[in-house]
Parts: C-alpha cells; sequence; structure tokens
C-alpha cells in the first residue's frame, strides 16, 4: 500500500551543469571581444613652473664612537669639524636662519650606541629643527 509507485518518476539528486557552461562559455566570449574595444585612459598630470630656490643640501652631524659631534656643511662642501654641544645648536641656528627649509641629518658609526644618536635628535628637536634625518649606507651585495 504505501510501497506503491507514482507514475513511474523516480527523484533525481544529480545537478545539471550544462547550462551553467553554457551561460559562462557565452559571457567569456562577450568579454574576450569587448576587452580590446576598452581605450584605457591616458592621465595628464598637472605641470609646475620651475623653482627659483634649489633645494638646500642638508648639514651632516656625525656622532664618533667617542661620542664626539662633528658638523659637516654639504651646500658649502666644507670639511668635518669637532664641535660643542652649544657650538652645534648656534651653526644650525644661523643656517636655518638664513634658509629655514635647512634639514639636519645624523649619521653615526655603526658601533655608536644607540642612546647617542637619540640624545642627538631630542636635543635638535628640543631647539625647534623640524627637519631631522637618519643617514644610513645601503648594505653591498644585495
Amino acid at each position: 500500500m504505501l510501497t506503491e509507485k507514482r507514475g513511474g518518476h523516480r527523484l533525481m539528486n544529480q545537478i545539471n551543469v550544462v547550462p551553467y557552461i553554457d551561460v559562462m562559455l557565452v559571457l567569456l566570449v562577450i568579454f574576450m571581444v569587448t576587452a580590446p574595444l576598452i581605450n584605457p585612459g591616458q592621465v595628464e598630470l598637472p605641470t609646475i613652473g620651475k623653482t627659483s630656490n634649489p633645494p638646500v643640501a642638508p648639514l651632516e652631524v656625525s656622532v664618533h664612537t667617542d661620542r664626539s659631534l662633528w658638523l659637516r656643511d654639504r651646500a658649502a662642501g666644507a670639511n668635518e669639524r669637532l664641535v660643542s654641544r652649544n657650538e652645534l645648536i648656534a651653526a644650525i641656528r644661523a643656517k636655518q636662519q638664513a634658509s629655514p627649509q635647512q634639514s639636519v641629518v645624523i649619521s653615526a658609526d655603526k658601533d655608536v650606541r644607540y642612546e647617542a644618536v637619540l640624545d642627538v635628535m631630542d636635543m635638535l628637536q628640543q631647539n625647534q629643527v623640524a627637519k631631522v634625518g637618519l643617514l644610513a649606507k645601503p648594505r653591498s651585495g644585495e
């Protein structure tokens, strides 16, 4: 009684993926035809006039292993000279009065303690030197 067949239809437990494949192939053909027709946009960059002032070469403060400070003015091409902390601040302030965009880079021997470099950076920032950077030599062979 309960086991009688209803019209001979069996339950189907498979998915027919052929229509999905057909749709995907049609979409692929559409994209292949329209892709070469798309014109890539041209980017027009803005133009500016030449600046009257070239960028200022930075002052280089070197920290040696004995924690001595050496100053070199790259713009003047001068050699390094030994300076005290007060002389360093005075020289940097004098250069910044002449050109407010004056930057300072700190270079240190690789054997110098990190604390000594931070002391110099802190001293420069406390004296309102805005542009302070670190100078490093790239590794060779990489």
